[in-house]
């Protein structure tokens, strides 16, 4: 028996634990392996094994240079090959700890040999706002993977929800048409899976589930298939696929896309404002001063992450473009400017209570003046920087 490998993640513990129990219920041969991450102060981490009926095994692995997450990794695909090895087991539900990111897991994964044939981020509607809108630290919850983590919860929920195909969404009587909607955009290409919300009275990462057993889309969605490589390549920001237009349930989506440089002044003055006008906002945007620069724009919590993300291709000699990956020539290829390239503002913001017009106001006037513009990229290039601090320069 060939051994498939589903990876379930998501800070929504309850709801989590509701998709692994469905998964085992609904798949003949299935177990679920957790690493509990919380007993890394004690200098261990402790796997569970588990089936439908029950714990199957526990044993303990210690940490790796002081960090948990590292011991996850060098001990999940040993514990794999061994389930494959023996050939009893059909599917192996990943079941991750909550601050861990599936992207990391399904690459280690995969880096092992194994079959990746699904990734699943269960998502309770009710908390989707309160978690983006969380900019505390995952430290100061006890949800650090490792001593060195400085993720917070709103950036670490962000990208769970974001990289998933499938999301595994909790029956939450506390979630109305606005959390739905709000859902929806953020991730608007997402399978969503309806299940029942985990128990309350069950223990961490053993949920129950409310609909009677019986083979589901989530168990489909299991055993669909899964392209690691793919799905690495996707997040790149210059070929996201990122969220729509869409107003709807007081829930809005502004996809903002111009062509003219931003003036490094203007928007590091607006920064702040533009930061806490979403509940979420991300994408790839350029300076003036820096145009053969991709910068990487992720806002979550009220914080804001800017990084490099390489050279635009136009930046690059014709030779170099073998050496980028097939999808992100095309997506290059189809939003090509003669003049500029590949460069542009692609930001998206998604809040409930966006407010259109005064963010389309503010982006516009951070861009480039007409005046500076027609000056030309010499002049650009001499434009006072503002950005070296934040971008580590």
């Amino acid at each position: 028996m060939s051994l498939s490998v589903v990876i379930v993640g998501g800070l929504h513990a309850d709801a989590r634990g509701a998709a692994v129990a469905r998964l085992l219920a609904e798949v003949p041969g299935s177990v679920a392996l957790h690493h509990d991450l919380a007993t890394a102060p004690a200098g261990t981490v402790v796997r569970t094994v588990r089936d439908a009926t029950g714990e199957l095994s526990r044993g303990e692995t210690p940490l790796v240079n002081d960090c948990a997450c590292c011991a996850l990794r060098e001990d999940l695909v040993p514990e794999l090959r061994r389930l494959a090895a023996a050939g009893l087991t059909r599917l192996a539900v990943v079941e991750l700890w909550d601050s861990v990111e599936p992207k990391a897991m399904a690459e280690v994964v995969a880096a092992g040999g194994l079959t990746v044939t699904g990734v699943i981020t269960a998502v309770d509607p009710a908390l989707v706002l309160p978690y983006l809108g969380n900019g505390d630290d995952l430290a100061d919850g006890g949800l650090a993977a490792a001593a060195t983590d400085q993720r917070t919860v709103a950036d670490t929920f962000a990208r769970q929800l974001e990289y998933a195909p499938v999301l595994a969404v909790a029956d939450s009587p506390e979630a109305d048409e606005e959390d739905h909607e709000l859902l929806t955009q953020l991730h608007p290409t997402a399978r969503r899976v309806p299940i029942g919300h985990g128990d309350p009275g069950a223990a961490p990462g053993q949920g129950r589930v409310r609909e009677p057993a019986g083979r589901s889309g989530l168990a489909h969605a299991a055993l669909a298939g899964f392209d690691v490589e793919a799905a690495g390549s996707a997040q790149h920001p210059a070929c996201a696929l990122l969220p729509a237009e869409a107003d709807a349930h007081g829930v809005s989506t502004l996809v903002w896309r111009r062509r003219r440089p931003f003036h490094p002044e203007r928007l590091y003055a607006a920064l702040e404002d533009l930061t806490c006008a979403a509940a979420r906002s991300r994408g790839r945007f350029w300076l003036a001063d820096r145009p053969d620069t991709l910068l990487h724009w992720d806002a979550a919590g009220g914080a804001l992450c800017v990084e490099g993300a390489g050279p635009w291709l136009a930046a690059l000699p014709d030779a170099a473009w073998e050496m980028v990956p097939p999808v992100r020539r095309v997506a290059a290829a189809l939003d090509w400017h003669p003049e500029h390239g590949d460069r542009c503002q692609h930001l998206v913001f998604t809040s409930p209570g966006l407010d259109r017009d005064g963010l389309e106001r503010l982006l516009e006037s951070c861009l480039l003046t007409d005046a500076e513009y027609a000056a030309g990229h010499d002049a650009w290039k001499g434009v006072p920087s503002a950005f070296d601090t934040l971008l580590e320069v």
